[in-house]
C-alpha cells in the first residue's frame, strides 16, 4: 500500500470512529472483467482493495455507477430465512414460539436487475419483500445483546416463493430455493437502525406491502442469536427476516421492486423459462 492510500484509509477510520455509526453503502460489481467491492457515494463508486469483511482499503480509483455491472452485494455460504415473522402476515395462525427457520441456497441469489426465472411448471409464484441481515464476523452461540457486534449491515431481499410447491412438496426446497428465487441488493448499508426501517414492495409500480421492521415478531438481534445456537455463521452469510402483510402471484414480464429505507430499491423482472423442448 502506498503512503498516500494508507493515509486516506486511516483518515476514514478515524472519521468513522469520531462519528460513531456512520452510514456507508457497499456494492460488489464487475468493471472491465474485474470483480471488486466498492463504497457507493451518490453515483460515484470508490473502489476497495480486498473483501469488505476483512478491513479493505481504498484503492484510490473512482468510477461512475453507470460504468459498472452490479452483482449481488455479497457471496454467502449460507442463506437462512425466517417464516411468519410479522403479525400482519401470520393472520389467524398462531404466533410462532420461536423463529421458524428454513434454508435457501447460495445458488438462488441474484442481483438487482437480474431476472427471476419462472419455470413452465410454476403456477403460483409470489414475491416476499424482506429486510436481509448480512453477517460480518464468524459467530457461534451468542446472546441477543451480543448480536449487533456480528452484524455487518443490511440489504433488501425478495424471498421468491412458489405457493403450490410450498403447500404440496415434502420440503420447501423447490418452493424457496430454486435458482433466482433469492434477489438481494442493490447495496449493503451499514450504520442503520435495522430494527426500525420502512420496508415496501411494489408490483408493476403498485404498492403491495408497507411496514416497518420494528413490527417483526422476532427482531434482528434475536434472530441472529437464535440461529447461532445451532449454526456457525460466517462473514457474508445472509438471513431473510420475514415478509409483512399479504402477497400476490407474479407472472412473466412483471416487475417487482423491494424498497428498504436506507438501502434503496431492489428491482427484478419475472421471465418465463425455456424448457428442454423449447416451450415457454
Amino acid at each position: 500500500m502506498t503512503k498516500k492510500r494508507l493515509f486516506i484509509t486511516l483518515l476514514i477510520a478515524i472519521y468513522s470512529t469520531l462519528l460513531g455509526s456512520e452510514v456507508t453503502k457497499y456494492i460488489r460489481y464487475v468493471y472491465q472483467g474485474q470483480e471488486s467491492y466498492g463504497i457507493l457515494e451518490g453515483e460515484t463508486v470508490r473502489e476497495l482493495d480486498g473483501d469488505i469483511f476483512s478491513a479493505p482499503t481504498l484503492s484510490g480509483k473512482t468510477l461512475q455507477l453507470s460504468e459498472v455491472q452490479l452483482l449481488a452485494p455479497c457471496k454467502p455460504t449460507k442463506v437462512i430465512a425466517v417464516g411468519l415473522n410479522y403479525r400482519s402476515h401470520i393472520g389467524n395462525r398462531p404466533i410462532p414460539k420461536y423463529p421458524g427457520l428454513f434454508a435457501k441456497y447460495p445458488s438462488s441469489i441474484i442481483a438487482h436487475e437480474e431476472s427471476i426465472i419462472m419455470t413452465s411448471d410454476a403456477t403460483d409464484l409470489h414475491y416476499e419483500g424482506e429486510l436481509v441481515i448480512v453477517i460480518g464476523k464468524e459467530v457461534k452461540n451468542i446472546t441477543v445483546s451480543e448480536a449487533h457486534n456480528y452484524i455487518f449491515g443490511v440489504t433488501a431481499g425478495n424471498d421468491v416463493s412458489e405457493r403450490k410447491w410450498q403447500r404440496d412438496d415434502l420440503q420447501w426446497l423447490r418452493a424457496k430455493a430454486s435458482d433466482t428465487f433469492g434477489p438481494i441488493g442493490p447495496v449493503i448499508t451499514t450504520g442503520l437502525n435495522y430494527n426500525d426501517l420502512l420496508l415496501q414492495t411494489r408490483l408493476n409500480g403498485e404498492l403491495q406491502q408497507s411496514e416497518r421492521t420494528k413490527d417483526l415478531v422476532y427482531n434482528v438481534d434475536t434472530i441472529v442469536s437464535y440461529i447461532s445456537r445451532y449454526l456457525t455463521l460466517f462473514p457474508g452469510d445472509i438471513i431473510f427476516t420475514g415478509t409483512p402483510g399479504t402477497t400476490k402471484a407474479m407472472k412473466p414480464n412483471d416487475i417487482v421492486e423491494i424498497e428498504l429505507e436506507g438501502v434503496g430499491v431492489l428491482r427484478n423482472k419475472v421471465v418465463a423459462a425455456k424448457d428442454k423442448k423449447g416451450i415457454y
